[in-house]
């Protein structure tokens, strides 16, 4: 492993994961993660049964370990209808058939971080999803108190699409979770100012990419309107596209966690 004293920048190259990382693969996770995850998800994941997963190898090590795992990632794409999100993409009439690739798993070896690796990890996926055209973007969740965590997806440009109360259960007690999504494709953000708002997380406006600024926008234009028809006795018409609603703060009781162990490091 990387020698932390070292003033040598390591080269890394990041690949598929194969199935000779399975043993080292099943070691960082042992050491990073609360959650022992079964045998069977390995072996998914290096043979590429239903996950999709990249890894990063220090290529400048002398020793036999140059192609030894120093961090991963792994994801699985799934129906867009059968996430907690599938409601964020109404306004596409071919919502059924979208999909999402949703992050699984995540992780450098401590004598690694700080050096890039999971930012590129993450890009690889932002990239691989931006490649399938049916494919609106990359979800995760993050239990509220991994503030570190939090605060890498904000800096990777991740949206916080809403908070889910209790969603974890860890050594009988209850987290919630916040949801975090990075859209491709032609996928957005909701477009309400006053569910922005609702949920605590009005962006600053430099930090919104265009077309959310612009979806923000014709809300506030919108309730602006709305409001001189009501003085005027007038029925005001219903925008479908930017109605106001409180289901971003809506937990899915079915896709809560419950976990076991002594740590809670991972960002699930």
């Amino acid at each position: 492993m990387l020698d932390p004293r070292s003033e040598i920048y390591p080269s890394i190259e990041y690949r598929p994961i194969q199935p000779s990382d399975l043993e080292v693969l099943e070691k960082i996770h042992l050491a990073l993660f609360p959650i022992r995850y079964e045998r069977e998800f390995f072996l998914n994941v290096v043979n590429g049964h239903g996950i999709i997963s990249w890894g990063a190898v220090d290529t400048s090590r002398s020793d036999e370990g140059r192609d030894e795992l120093i961090g991963f990632v792994t994801t699985r794409m799934i129906a867009a209808k059968d996430s907690e999100i599938e409601d964020l993409f109404r306004y596409n009439n071919s919502h059924k058939d979208l999909t999402l690739l949703y992050i699984l798993t995540l992780g450098v070896v401590d004598s690694y971080r700080n050096l890039g690796i999971a930012s590129s990890l993450v890009r690889e996926v932002i990239k691989h999803a931006a490649s399938v055209s049916n494919c609106r973007g990359v979800y995760l969740h993050v239990i509220s108190y991994n503030q570190p965590a939090i605060n890498f997806y904000k800096k990777m440009l991740f949206k916080l699409a809403r908070r889910l109360p209790m969603f974890y259960y860890i050594r009988g007690q209850h987290y919630d979770s916040y949801l975090f999504v990075y859209y491709v494709n032609g996928g957005r953000t909701p477009c309400s100012p006053l569910l922005q708002l609702h949920c605590g997380h009005l962006a600053p406006y430099g930090t919104f990419g265009v077309a959310s600024r612009e979806c923000l926008i014709r809300g506030f234009l919108k309730m602006l309107v709305a409001k001189f028809w009501s003085k005027e006795g007038k029925s005001i018409p219903r925008w479908s596209r930017c109605k106001e609603s409180s289901t971003l703060l809506a937990s899915q009781n079915n896709n809560k966690r419950i976990i076991s162990g002594e740590d809670t490091r991972s960002h699930v």
